[in-house]
């Protein structure tokens, strides 16, 4: 094998190892516990999915949650069993919050569900290798717990130069990887082999910590005549850590922010790469890790490999707990462990250690001191940060400043609180700003995801209210156009034009000077309307002369085209509508004018325009000349026709009635003149009588007349009618409130119910 040369780490500490006191024993089985705690998210990323239900028998290895979104991983359980619960459980975090977990009672059969081993597994494609890994369920074991098959999968997008495989270890108390190392040696050559195969980089190394002479022999013997690069690098904390290990072995160093992926560096824990083994070569799923159990208050210290979800106090039995030598319980390594919140927090995948300290080994902390800006936090720190001024930041809650000095590359190893000689939990205030610099930008990640679903919201109304702006234009012209249609085939300013023209037209016996009209009354209203076109696009004033031109021609074309139909097809001495079609045509062009007349009112308000003035004038002459020739028709055929006899003779009345109460009334609200008033009452005391007579002449009996007199509510009744009205409506309030007590329900069924009994007690 090839050595290569090593670099220096910058800053770093020399704390007491303590870790032989874990490593006199082999890796140790334990017992199969009573109940197994899996919770849901045992890893970086989003919390796995639940798959099975309670009440349900599971199989050794079998899925039991599945990976939910792509930085995410399943869950498998461990032994056989029966789901017992799904939901809260006690969880191993330094807020002492549970968390949602599947529970397993174990049957004690150690039953495995199917496995799909692969020893070969070469001629895999890269796609099928990863999906066997992240239907393992690998997380990264070192302490991190980032998905592996997320972290391999950066494959596709950058180019992996250099494998870094990290068995340094470097926190005191902690070896569990120095006792894999050992005892797996083989399964972490065929691991590597895997990452190799699925990698292809163009070297692998191996950094161990030279305090592991026996973890580098083991392994040293098993890679054989591998092209893998095994180098001891120099104890020192925190040698361990992704960033510092790289640089060590290879002297590059990772960006600010950036990740080793992007100098082309890939690192994985040899931890992870066993399990990468079993996954593919096995078949198994991760459901088990090695944990070192150590401590002065543990009898028997020890590396057990122990299944996930083994609650802490079984393991700790194990190792011969003194509870009353107990001062602490830490899940990690004493600088970057943190103190659990109880015994009964389950086993996860990314618990390496449990640190059972007495009160000689992990005393109390020291009151802090303020900070006398001695600079050791800052020699010491191995990602040249500023610690102190990190403090004086975090303190003072500038987040921007925080950020400007790099808060987000401290990897949180506490060698800059090792050293402070005031004792300041260093760390504790960095990890704080962190979660608050989190949480704001979620926040404001909210409000900004917000604000465009709002401008986006406003941007379809706009839309919208163009699209229905265009339709009613759009309606609004071929209403004109139907209009200007029925007005050229149908209406003309005097009914009686009107109807001629029309008989003239279906018989066909229009002149030639009238066909010469009619053609020249259409050229003339197609040329204005172009010319009105031309007017709404561009208002200049020559176009609004050319339009007032063009509407007077049009206006004198027409007026020229109606007279010679009228002195063509009307006789002089001629009735107006004596044909009963005739008469329905006129009536339906009167009605049509009206709404049309109304309408352009309304559109034309208080201020109308010179367009809307001249329409309107055009509208009310034509309504003007077309009612008189209606009224004498009706009063022709009212004395032509025979005196009505019976029920028809009292209908006729009435309407003729209702027609002259309607144009008196029209006739008040237009503001008419006294004498043409007169004129109107003197009609409808005519229809009156005639009403009168009809009745006189139907022979039905005259109506009997019936009075019902309504008795008063007094203001007891009209209060308690209130207060039923009122009782109703806020107990339907409340059943509609879902956060309604069934206090709140009762009081106002109650009060409901007292209502109606006084008010029935009142009647």
């Amino acid at each position: 094998m090839t050595v290569i040369q090593l670099w220096q780490m910058p800053g770093g500490i020399h704390p007491p190892d303590n870790k032989r006191q874990s490593t006199a024993l082999p890796i140790q089985a334990v017992p199969l516990p009573r109940q197994l705690i899996l919770p849901l998210s045992q890893h970086i990323g989003a919390p796995a999915e639940p798959c099975v239900q309670v009440g349900e028998r599971v199989l050794k290895g079998q899925l039991i949650a599945a990976a939910n979104g792509s930085i995410s991983a399943p869950v498998h359980a461990p032994t056989s069993g029966i789901v017992s619960f799904i939901g809260p459980q006690a969880y191993p975090h330094v807020s002492g919050l549970p968390a949602p977990a599947i529970v397993i009672d174990s049957d004690g059969q150690e039953q495995w569900c199917k496995l799909v081993p692969c020893p070969d597994y070469r001629p895999l494609p890269a796609a099928e290798l990863l999906a066997k890994i992240r239907e393992a369920g690998i997380s990264g074991l070192g302490g991190a717990g980032f998905p592996s098959e997320a972290k391999l999968r950066t494959r596709a997008a950058e180019k992996i130069t250099t494998l870094v495989i990290n068995g340094a270890e470097c926190e005191p108390y902690i070896s569990a990887d120095d006792m894999l190392m050992r005892e797996f040696a083989s399964e972490l050559a065929s691991g590597i082999d895997i990452l190799a195969h699925l990698l292809q980089p163009e070297q692998v190394l191996i950094g161990i910590e030279d305090n592991k002479p026996e973890a580098i022999t083991a392994v040293r013997a098993a890679l054989g005549e591998r092209p893998y690069q095994l180098r001891e690098i120099p104890t020192r904390y925190p040698s361990g850590g992704e960033k510092q290990l790289i640089q060590i072995l290879t002297g590059a160093e990772v960006p600010s922010g950036g990740l080793p992926a992007d100098i082309g560096m890939l690192c994985l824990n040899v931890g992870t790469c066993v399990a990468v083994h079993n996954a593919v070569v096995l078949g198994q799923p991760l459901i088990s890790r090695i944990v070192t159990l150590t401590g002065a208050a543990l009898g028997k210290p020890m590396n057990v490999n122990a299944l996930l979800g083994t609650p802490v106090r079984e393991l700790l039995a194990q190792a011969e707990l003194h509870a009353e030598q107990l001062e602490r319980l830490l899940m990690g390594g004493p600088l970057m462990g943190f103190t659990l919140p109880s015994l009964d927090v389950p086993l996860i995948k990314t618990s390496n250690c449990l640190l059972a300290g007495s009160h000689q080994e992990l005393p109390a902390p020291p009151a802090a001191l303020p900070c006398i800006r001695c600079g050791d936090c800052a020699e010491v720190c191995p990602a040249l940060l500023l610690p102190q001024q990190l403090h004086f930041f975090a303190l003072g809650q500038d987040h921007e400043q925080l950020k400007a000095h790099h808060l987000f590359d401290c990897i949180e190893c506490g060698a800059c609180a090792y050293v402070c000689p005031s004792s300041i939990p260093l760390v504790q205030y960095y990890r704080a700003a962190k979660a608050d610099i989190r949480e704001l930008e979620y926040k404001q990640l909210k409000a900004e995801q917000a604000r465009q679903r709002f401008e986006q919201r406003q941007e379809r109304l706009r839309r919208e209210e163009q699209r229905r702006e265009a339709e009613r234009q759009a309606r609004q012209e071929r209403a004109a156009s139907a209009r200007l249609q029925t007005e050229q085939n149908a209406a003309a300013p005097a009914g009686d034009n009107a109807i001629a023209r029309v008989q003239a037209q279906k018989a066909g016996t229009l002149s030639d000077e009238q066909k010469r009209l009619k053609i020249a009354a259409s050229m003339a209203q197609v040329t204005l309307k172009k010319a009105e076109k031309q007017l709404a696009a561009h208002a200049t004033t020559e176009l609004q002369t050319q339009v007032d031109e063009l509407r007077q021609a049009a206006a004198a074309a027409q007026q020229a085209l109606d007279a010679a139909m009228a002195n063509s097809e009307l006789p002089a001495n001629a009735a107006p509508f004596e044909d009963e079609a005739a008469r329905k045509k006129a009536k339906i062009q009167a009605a049509m004018l009206r709404v049309q007349l109304k309408k352009t009112e309304s559109a034309a308000g208080d201020a109308p325009s010179s367009e809307q003035q001249a329409e309107l004038e055009r509208l009310r002459n034509q309504l003007a000349s077309l009612e008189p020739l209606l009224d004498a028709t009706e009063a022709a055929a009212t004395l032509s026709a025979p005196a009505p006899a019976g029920e028809a003779a009292l209908k006729r009345a009435k309407i003729d009635l209702a027609m002259k109460r309607a144009a008196m009334k029209k006739a008040e609200q237009a503001g008419a003149d006294a004498s043409e008033l007169e004129s109107l009452r003197a009609a409808l005391s005519a229809a009156e009588q005639a009403l009168h007579a009809a009745e006189d002449a139907s022979g039905k009996p005259a109506p009997e007349l019936v009075r019902t007199d309504k008795r008063p509510i007094d203001e007891a009744t009209r209060a308690l009618k209130t207060e039923l009205a009122y009782a109703r409506a806020d107990l339907h309030k409340l059943e509609r409130d879902e956060s309604a007590s069934a206090k709140m329900l009762e009081a106002a069924r109650t009060r409901l119910a007292e209502a109606e009994r006084k008010l029935q007690e009142r009647r």
